[in-house]
Protein backbone atom coordinates (compact mmCIF):
# COMPACT_ATOMS: atom_id res chain seq x y z
CA UNK A 1 0.00 0.00 0.00
CA UNK A 2 2.84 2.40 0.87
CA UNK A 3 4.53 1.84 -2.48
CA UNK A 4 1.28 2.24 -4.43
CA UNK A 5 0.42 5.58 -2.82
CA UNK A 6 3.92 7.05 -3.20
CA UNK A 7 3.65 8.05 -6.91
CA UNK A 8 0.37 9.85 -6.18
CA UNK A 9 1.91 11.72 -3.25
CA UNK A 10 4.91 12.73 -5.37
CA UNK A 11 2.61 14.14 -8.07
CA UNK A 12 0.59 16.05 -5.48
CA UNK A 13 3.79 17.45 -3.96
CA UNK A 14 5.07 18.59 -7.36
CA UNK A 15 1.75 20.25 -8.20
CA UNK A 16 1.69 22.10 -4.85
CA UNK A 17 5.30 23.18 -5.33
CA UNK A 18 4.39 24.49 -8.76
CA UNK A 19 1.50 26.46 -7.28
CA UNK A 20 3.72 27.96 -4.57
CA UNK A 21 6.37 28.73 -7.16
CA UNK A 22 3.92 30.26 -9.64
CA UNK A 23 4.13 33.84 -8.34
CA UNK A 24 7.82 34.03 -9.17
CA UNK A 25 7.09 32.58 -12.60
CA UNK A 26 4.55 35.21 -13.71
CA UNK A 27 5.92 36.79 -16.91
CA UNK A 28 6.74 40.49 -16.91
CA UNK A 29 6.65 41.14 -20.65
CA UNK A 30 6.80 38.47 -23.34
CA UNK A 31 9.52 39.06 -25.92
CA UNK A 32 8.28 39.37 -29.50
CA UNK A 33 11.26 41.07 -31.13
CA UNK A 34 12.87 38.89 -33.78
CA UNK A 35 10.09 36.30 -33.69
CA UNK A 36 9.14 35.03 -37.16
CA UNK A 37 5.52 33.94 -37.43
CA UNK A 38 6.28 31.52 -40.27
CA UNK A 39 8.92 29.78 -38.19
CA UNK A 40 6.54 29.70 -35.22
CA UNK A 41 3.80 28.10 -37.32
CA UNK A 42 6.16 25.44 -38.66
CA UNK A 43 7.64 24.66 -35.24
CA UNK A 44 4.20 24.34 -33.63
CA UNK A 45 3.37 21.84 -36.38
CA UNK A 46 6.71 20.04 -35.97
CA UNK A 47 6.20 19.79 -32.22
CA UNK A 48 2.82 18.15 -32.73
CA UNK A 49 4.32 15.82 -35.34
CA UNK A 50 7.00 14.63 -32.92
CA UNK A 51 4.38 14.01 -30.25
CA UNK A 52 2.36 11.74 -32.56
CA UNK A 53 5.44 9.54 -32.92
CA UNK A 54 4.92 8.21 -29.38
CA UNK A 55 1.39 6.85 -30.06
CA UNK A 56 2.86 5.56 -33.33
CA UNK A 57 5.56 3.76 -31.38
CA UNK A 58 2.89 2.33 -29.08
CA UNK A 59 1.12 0.78 -32.06
CA UNK A 60 4.41 -0.35 -33.61
CA UNK A 61 5.49 -2.15 -30.44
CA UNK A 62 1.97 -3.20 -29.42
CA UNK A 63 1.44 -5.06 -32.68
CA UNK A 64 4.68 -7.02 -32.26
CA UNK A 65 4.14 -8.50 -28.80
CA UNK A 66 1.95 -11.41 -27.76
CA UNK A 67 -1.75 -10.64 -27.57
CA UNK A 68 -1.78 -10.86 -23.76
CA UNK A 69 0.67 -7.96 -23.50
CA UNK A 70 -0.65 -5.47 -26.08
CA UNK A 71 -2.22 -2.99 -23.64
CA UNK A 72 0.69 -3.03 -21.20
CA UNK A 73 3.21 -2.49 -23.98
CA UNK A 74 1.26 0.38 -25.50
CA UNK A 75 0.69 1.99 -22.12
CA UNK A 76 4.43 2.02 -21.46
CA UNK A 77 4.76 4.44 -24.38
CA UNK A 78 1.70 6.51 -23.55
CA UNK A 79 2.62 6.96 -19.89
CA UNK A 80 5.87 8.65 -20.97
CA UNK A 81 3.74 11.42 -22.44
CA UNK A 82 2.48 12.10 -18.92
CA UNK A 83 5.48 11.38 -16.74
CA UNK A 84 8.15 13.09 -18.84
CA UNK A 85 5.94 16.12 -19.54
CA UNK A 86 5.66 16.85 -15.81
CA UNK A 87 9.31 16.03 -15.14
CA UNK A 88 10.41 18.31 -18.01
CA UNK A 89 8.47 21.26 -16.60
CA UNK A 90 9.79 20.62 -13.10
CA UNK A 91 13.50 20.24 -13.78
CA UNK A 92 14.22 18.29 -16.98
CA UNK A 93 14.43 21.30 -19.30
CA UNK A 94 16.78 23.01 -16.85
CA UNK A 95 19.08 20.00 -16.70
CA UNK A 96 19.23 19.74 -20.50
CA UNK A 97 19.24 23.41 -21.51
CA UNK A 98 19.85 25.43 -18.36
CA UNK A 99 23.01 27.45 -17.71
CA UNK A 100 25.87 25.05 -18.28
CA UNK A 101 27.85 23.66 -15.38
CA UNK A 102 31.20 22.86 -16.92
CA UNK A 103 29.64 21.68 -20.18
CA UNK A 104 28.26 18.56 -18.48
CA UNK A 105 24.80 19.45 -17.12
CA UNK A 106 22.44 22.38 -16.92
CA UNK A 107 21.82 24.28 -13.71
CA UNK A 108 18.57 22.83 -12.30
CA UNK A 109 17.53 26.26 -11.03
CA UNK A 110 17.74 28.03 -14.41
CA UNK A 111 14.24 27.08 -15.57
CA UNK A 112 12.90 25.35 -12.43
CA UNK A 113 9.13 24.89 -12.86
CA UNK A 114 9.56 26.72 -16.20
CA UNK A 115 10.42 29.98 -14.50
CA UNK A 116 11.46 32.51 -17.15
CA UNK A 117 10.51 30.27 -20.06
CA UNK A 118 7.37 32.06 -21.21
CA UNK A 119 8.98 35.52 -21.12
CA UNK A 120 12.59 34.43 -21.70
CA UNK A 121 14.86 35.37 -24.58
CA UNK A 122 14.68 32.91 -27.49
CA UNK A 123 17.19 30.06 -27.42
CA UNK A 124 20.43 31.20 -29.01
CA UNK A 125 20.29 28.53 -31.73
CA UNK A 126 16.58 29.12 -32.39
CA UNK A 127 16.33 32.95 -32.35
CA UNK A 128 13.12 33.27 -34.39
CA UNK A 129 10.78 31.23 -32.16
CA UNK A 130 9.71 31.78 -28.52
CA UNK A 131 11.72 29.98 -25.86
CA UNK A 132 8.58 28.19 -24.65
CA UNK A 133 8.06 26.69 -28.11
CA UNK A 134 11.67 25.51 -28.26
CA UNK A 135 11.23 23.98 -24.80
CA UNK A 136 8.13 22.06 -25.83
CA UNK A 137 9.68 20.92 -29.09
CA UNK A 138 12.56 19.46 -27.10
CA UNK A 139 10.10 17.92 -24.63
CA UNK A 140 8.75 15.63 -27.33
CA UNK A 141 12.25 14.20 -27.90
CA UNK A 142 12.56 13.62 -24.17
CA UNK A 143 9.19 11.81 -24.20
CA UNK A 144 9.91 9.30 -26.94
CA UNK A 145 13.46 8.38 -25.87
CA UNK A 146 12.58 6.28 -22.79
CA UNK A 147 9.54 4.94 -24.65
CA UNK A 148 11.90 3.45 -27.24
CA UNK A 149 13.62 1.40 -24.52
CA UNK A 150 10.42 -0.45 -23.63
CA UNK A 151 10.69 -2.85 -26.56
CA UNK A 152 13.75 -4.49 -25.00
CA UNK A 153 11.97 -5.66 -21.84
CA UNK A 154 8.42 -6.06 -23.12
CA UNK A 155 6.28 -8.71 -21.45
CA UNK A 156 8.28 -9.00 -18.23
CA UNK A 157 8.61 -5.68 -16.38
CA UNK A 158 6.50 -4.39 -13.49
CA UNK A 159 4.70 -1.19 -14.46
CA UNK A 160 5.42 0.85 -11.32
CA UNK A 161 9.10 -0.06 -11.47
CA UNK A 162 9.16 0.92 -15.13
CA UNK A 163 7.81 4.39 -14.31
CA UNK A 164 10.54 4.87 -11.70
CA UNK A 165 13.23 3.79 -14.17
CA UNK A 166 11.86 6.19 -16.81
CA UNK A 167 12.19 9.10 -14.38
CA UNK A 168 15.74 8.17 -13.42
CA UNK A 169 16.77 7.61 -17.04
CA UNK A 170 15.36 10.96 -18.12
CA UNK A 171 17.17 12.87 -15.36
CA UNK A 172 20.50 11.06 -15.25
CA UNK A 173 21.03 9.77 -18.81
CA UNK A 174 18.92 11.70 -21.29
CA UNK A 175 19.32 15.21 -19.85
CA UNK A 176 23.15 15.08 -19.60
CA UNK A 177 23.57 13.70 -23.14
CA UNK A 178 21.18 16.33 -24.51
CA UNK A 179 23.19 19.02 -22.71
CA UNK A 180 26.54 17.70 -23.98
CA UNK A 181 25.30 17.53 -27.56
CA UNK A 182 22.84 20.37 -28.11
CA UNK A 183 23.76 23.07 -25.60
CA UNK A 184 26.26 25.58 -27.09
CA UNK A 185 28.41 25.07 -23.98
CA UNK A 186 28.06 21.28 -23.98
CA UNK A 187 31.39 19.53 -24.22
CA UNK A 188 30.43 17.33 -27.21
CA UNK A 189 29.03 20.39 -28.99
CA UNK A 190 32.30 22.21 -28.33
CA UNK A 191 34.24 19.17 -29.53
CA UNK A 192 32.46 19.45 -32.87
CA UNK A 193 30.08 16.45 -32.74
CA UNK A 194 27.22 16.88 -35.22
CA UNK A 195 23.85 15.43 -34.26
CA UNK A 196 21.12 17.12 -36.23
CA UNK A 197 18.07 15.53 -34.61
CA UNK A 198 19.09 12.90 -32.05
CA UNK A 199 21.37 10.13 -33.26
CA UNK A 200 23.27 10.15 -29.97
CA UNK A 201 20.78 11.95 -27.75
CA UNK A 202 17.77 9.78 -28.60
CA UNK A 203 18.64 6.60 -30.46
CA UNK A 204 22.05 5.57 -29.15
CA UNK A 205 21.11 6.48 -25.59
CA UNK A 206 17.88 4.47 -25.85
CA UNK A 207 19.50 1.60 -27.73
CA UNK A 208 22.34 1.18 -25.24
CA UNK A 209 19.92 1.45 -22.33
CA UNK A 210 17.83 -1.24 -24.02
CA UNK A 211 20.88 -3.49 -24.26
CA UNK A 212 21.59 -2.94 -20.56
CA UNK A 213 17.97 -3.72 -19.69
CA UNK A 214 17.87 -6.90 -21.76
CA UNK A 215 21.08 -8.13 -20.10
CA UNK A 216 19.98 -7.17 -16.60
CA UNK A 217 16.42 -8.54 -16.71
CA UNK A 218 17.33 -11.74 -18.51
CA UNK A 219 15.16 -13.90 -20.71
CA UNK A 220 11.41 -14.26 -20.54
CA UNK A 221 9.97 -17.37 -18.93
CA UNK A 222 8.03 -19.99 -20.81
CA UNK A 223 8.56 -21.84 -24.07
CA UNK A 224 9.90 -18.86 -25.99
CA UNK A 225 7.14 -18.97 -28.63
CA UNK A 226 6.44 -15.46 -29.89
CA UNK A 227 3.52 -14.61 -32.15
CA UNK A 228 2.93 -10.93 -33.06
CA UNK A 229 -0.51 -9.88 -31.94
CA UNK A 230 -1.47 -7.55 -34.76
CA UNK A 231 0.68 -6.81 -37.82
CA UNK A 232 -1.77 -4.13 -39.10
CA UNK A 233 -0.96 -2.28 -35.84
CA UNK A 234 2.71 -2.44 -36.86
CA UNK A 235 1.88 -1.00 -40.29
CA UNK A 236 -0.21 1.79 -38.78
CA UNK A 237 2.48 2.54 -36.20
CA UNK A 238 5.11 2.71 -38.92
CA UNK A 239 2.98 5.16 -40.87
CA UNK A 240 2.61 7.42 -37.84
CA UNK A 241 6.31 7.20 -37.06
CA UNK A 242 7.27 8.03 -40.65
CA UNK A 243 4.79 10.92 -40.68
CA UNK A 244 5.91 12.25 -37.30
CA UNK A 245 9.59 11.90 -38.19
CA UNK A 246 9.27 14.87 -40.56
CA UNK A 247 8.73 16.96 -37.45
CA UNK A 248 11.57 15.15 -35.69
CA UNK A 249 14.14 15.85 -38.41
CA UNK A 250 12.86 18.79 -40.47
CA UNK A 251 11.73 20.46 -37.26
CA UNK A 252 15.29 20.32 -35.96
CA UNK A 253 16.13 23.07 -38.44
CA UNK A 254 14.11 25.23 -35.96
CA UNK A 255 12.81 27.31 -38.82
CA UNK A 256 10.77 27.13 -42.02
CA UNK A 257 13.63 27.38 -44.50
CA UNK A 258 15.77 25.53 -46.98
CA UNK A 259 17.47 23.45 -44.31
CA UNK A 260 14.12 22.12 -43.10
CA UNK A 261 13.21 21.19 -46.67
CA UNK A 262 16.54 19.41 -47.13
CA UNK A 263 16.11 17.46 -43.89
CA UNK A 264 12.54 16.58 -44.90
CA UNK A 265 13.80 15.15 -48.20
CA UNK A 266 16.66 13.13 -46.73
CA UNK A 267 14.32 11.72 -44.08
CA UNK A 268 11.79 10.35 -46.55
CA UNK A 269 14.46 9.06 -48.92
CA UNK A 270 16.42 7.16 -46.27
CA UNK A 271 13.24 5.55 -44.90
CA UNK A 272 12.16 4.42 -48.36
CA UNK A 273 15.59 3.01 -49.21
CA UNK A 274 15.89 1.20 -45.87
CA UNK A 275 12.43 -0.39 -46.03
CA UNK A 276 13.16 -1.76 -49.48
CA UNK A 277 16.70 -2.77 -48.52
CA UNK A 278 15.52 -4.83 -45.52
CA UNK A 279 12.81 -6.55 -47.55
CA UNK A 280 15.02 -7.30 -50.58
CA UNK A 281 17.89 -8.45 -48.36
CA UNK A 282 15.53 -10.94 -46.69
CA UNK A 283 14.30 -12.12 -50.10
CA UNK A 284 17.87 -12.58 -51.34
CA UNK A 285 18.44 -14.98 -48.44
CA UNK A 286 15.40 -17.10 -49.29
CA UNK A 287 12.83 -15.45 -47.02
CA UNK A 288 9.48 -14.12 -48.16
CA UNK A 289 8.97 -10.33 -48.28
CA UNK A 290 7.00 -9.36 -45.19
CA UNK A 291 5.13 -6.34 -43.89
CA UNK A 292 7.11 -6.56 -40.66
CA UNK A 293 10.37 -6.55 -42.57
CA UNK A 294 9.53 -3.45 -44.58
CA UNK A 295 8.27 -1.63 -41.49
CA UNK A 296 11.31 -2.44 -39.35
CA UNK A 297 13.63 -1.49 -42.21
CA UNK A 298 11.89 1.84 -42.74
CA UNK A 299 12.23 2.70 -39.05
CA UNK A 300 15.92 1.77 -39.12
CA UNK A 301 16.36 4.13 -42.06
CA UNK A 302 14.63 6.91 -40.13
CA UNK A 303 16.90 6.24 -37.17
CA UNK A 304 20.08 6.26 -39.26
CA UNK A 305 19.29 9.48 -41.11
CA UNK A 306 18.33 11.35 -37.93
CA UNK A 307 21.82 12.61 -36.99
CA UNK A 308 22.72 13.29 -40.63
CA UNK A 309 19.44 14.71 -41.93
CA UNK A 310 20.57 18.33 -42.02
CA UNK A 311 24.18 17.69 -42.98
CA UNK A 312 24.12 15.37 -46.02
CA UNK A 313 22.78 15.50 -49.57
CA UNK A 314 19.68 13.65 -50.73
CA UNK A 315 21.53 10.99 -52.83
CA UNK A 316 23.69 10.18 -49.81
CA UNK A 317 20.54 9.47 -47.80
CA UNK A 318 19.76 6.57 -50.15
CA UNK A 319 23.11 5.02 -49.30
CA UNK A 320 22.68 5.63 -45.56
CA UNK A 321 19.24 3.99 -45.50
CA UNK A 322 20.33 1.01 -47.57
CA UNK A 323 23.49 0.26 -45.58
CA UNK A 324 21.88 0.84 -42.17
CA UNK A 325 19.08 -1.61 -42.94
CA UNK A 326 21.51 -4.35 -44.01
CA UNK A 327 23.70 -3.92 -40.92
CA UNK A 328 20.76 -3.85 -38.52
CA UNK A 329 19.22 -6.86 -40.25
CA UNK A 330 22.43 -8.83 -39.70
CA UNK A 331 22.57 -7.78 -36.04
CA UNK A 332 18.94 -8.82 -35.57
CA UNK A 333 19.84 -12.22 -37.00
CA UNK A 334 22.77 -12.51 -34.61
CA UNK A 335 20.61 -11.46 -31.67
CA UNK A 336 17.98 -14.08 -32.50
CA UNK A 337 20.60 -16.83 -32.22
CA UNK A 338 22.12 -15.47 -29.02
CA UNK A 339 20.96 -15.61 -25.41
CA UNK A 340 20.15 -11.88 -25.45
CA UNK A 341 16.40 -11.37 -25.03
CA UNK A 342 15.93 -7.92 -26.51
CA UNK A 343 12.28 -8.66 -27.23
CA UNK A 344 11.65 -6.20 -30.07
CA UNK A 345 15.29 -5.70 -31.14
CA UNK A 346 15.66 -2.17 -29.81
CA UNK A 347 19.44 -2.32 -29.68
CA UNK A 348 19.91 -3.78 -33.19
CA UNK A 349 17.51 -1.24 -34.69
CA UNK A 350 17.86 1.94 -32.63
CA UNK A 351 21.27 1.45 -31.04
CA UNK A 352 23.03 0.05 -34.09
CA UNK A 353 20.99 2.24 -36.46
CA UNK A 354 21.99 5.33 -34.48
CA UNK A 355 25.65 4.29 -34.43
CA UNK A 356 25.63 3.74 -38.20
CA UNK A 357 23.95 7.12 -38.66
CA UNK A 358 26.56 8.94 -36.56
CA UNK A 359 29.39 7.25 -38.43
CA UNK A 360 27.77 8.10 -41.76
CA UNK A 361 27.45 11.72 -40.64
CA UNK A 362 31.18 11.72 -39.94
CA UNK A 363 31.78 10.30 -43.42
CA UNK A 364 29.32 12.25 -45.61
CA UNK A 365 28.52 15.58 -43.90
CA UNK A 366 29.34 18.61 -46.04
CA UNK A 367 29.49 22.25 -45.01
CA UNK A 368 27.69 23.28 -48.21
CA UNK A 369 24.52 21.61 -46.93
CA UNK A 370 24.54 23.34 -43.55
CA UNK A 371 26.70 26.34 -42.71
CA UNK A 372 26.28 25.57 -39.00
CA UNK A 373 28.69 22.67 -39.53
CA UNK A 374 31.93 24.29 -38.41
CA UNK A 375 33.77 21.01 -37.78
CA UNK A 376 34.43 20.36 -41.46
CA UNK A 377 33.53 17.94 -44.21
CA UNK A 378 33.27 14.20 -43.73
CA UNK A 379 35.83 11.52 -44.44
CA UNK A 380 34.39 10.90 -47.92
CA UNK A 381 35.52 14.38 -48.92
CA UNK A 382 39.09 13.88 -47.74
CA UNK A 383 38.91 15.41 -44.26
CA UNK A 384 39.41 13.38 -41.07
CA UNK A 385 38.59 15.75 -38.20
CA UNK A 386 34.82 15.22 -38.19
CA UNK A 387 35.03 11.43 -38.44
CA UNK A 388 37.55 11.19 -35.59
CA UNK A 389 35.41 13.56 -33.52
CA UNK A 390 32.40 11.30 -34.06
CA UNK A 391 34.34 8.20 -33.04
CA UNK A 392 35.25 9.92 -29.77
CA UNK A 393 31.69 11.12 -29.21
CA UNK A 394 30.27 7.67 -29.95
CA UNK A 395 32.59 6.01 -27.47
CA UNK A 396 31.62 8.44 -24.72
CA UNK A 397 27.86 8.26 -25.29
CA UNK A 398 27.77 4.46 -25.68
CA UNK A 399 29.75 3.89 -22.50
CA UNK A 400 27.81 6.46 -20.49
CA UNK A 401 24.38 5.32 -21.62
CA UNK A 402 25.05 1.59 -21.21
CA UNK A 403 26.88 1.77 -17.88
CA UNK A 404 24.68 4.52 -16.44
CA UNK A 405 21.48 2.70 -17.41
CA UNK A 406 22.77 -0.54 -15.91
CA UNK A 407 23.40 1.25 -12.61
CA UNK A 408 19.93 2.81 -12.72
CA UNK A 409 18.38 -0.60 -13.33
CA UNK A 410 20.16 -1.94 -10.23
CA UNK A 411 18.97 1.07 -8.23
CA UNK A 412 15.40 0.75 -9.48
CA UNK A 413 15.34 -2.95 -8.67
CA UNK A 414 16.59 -2.23 -5.16
CA UNK A 415 13.71 0.19 -4.61
CA UNK A 416 11.03 -1.75 -6.47
CA UNK A 417 11.62 -5.16 -8.11
CA UNK A 418 11.68 -4.85 -11.91
CA UNK A 419 10.55 -8.33 -12.93
CA UNK A 420 6.98 -9.52 -12.61
CA UNK A 421 6.52 -12.96 -11.11
CA UNK A 422 6.54 -16.03 -13.34
CA UNK A 423 2.80 -16.42 -12.80
CA UNK A 424 2.12 -12.79 -13.74
CA UNK A 425 4.23 -13.19 -16.87
CA UNK A 426 2.37 -16.38 -17.78
CA UNK A 427 -1.10 -14.81 -17.63
CA UNK A 428 0.14 -11.65 -19.35
CA UNK A 429 0.88 -8.13 -18.19
CA UNK A 430 -2.39 -6.72 -19.52
CA UNK A 431 -4.28 -8.66 -16.88
CA UNK A 432 -1.67 -8.93 -14.11
CA UNK A 433 -0.55 -5.29 -14.18
CA UNK A 434 -3.62 -3.42 -15.38
CA UNK A 435 -6.67 -5.71 -15.14
CA UNK A 436 -7.47 -4.99 -18.76
CA UNK A 437 -7.60 -7.34 -21.73
CA UNK A 438 -7.91 -7.08 -25.49
CA UNK A 439 -11.26 -8.60 -26.45
CA UNK A 440 -11.06 -11.69 -28.64
CA UNK A 441 -7.29 -11.93 -27.99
Amino acid sequence: MTKSILPFLVLVAVSILGLLYSNSGVPTSIITEGINTGDVAWMLTATALVLIMTPGLALFYGGMVNSKNVISTMLQSFVCMGVISILWIFVGFSLAFGDSIGGYIGNPMTFLMFKGVLDGKPWSLAPTIPLVLFAFFQLKFAVITPALITGSFSERIKFTSYVLFVCLFSLFIYAPIAHWTWHPSGFLFALGVLDFAGGTVVHISAGCAALAAALYLGKKKGDGVHQPANIPFVLLGTGLLWFGWFGFNAGSAVGAGTLAASAFATTNTAAAAAGLSWMFFDSMRGKKPTAMGFCIGAVVGLVAITPAAGFVTIPVSVFIGTVAAIISNLVVGWRAKSELDDTLDVFPCHGVGGIVGMLMTGIFAHVAVNAANTTGNGLFYGETKLFITHLIGLGIVIAFSFCGSYVLLILTNAISPLRVTEEEEKIGLDLSQHEEVVLNA
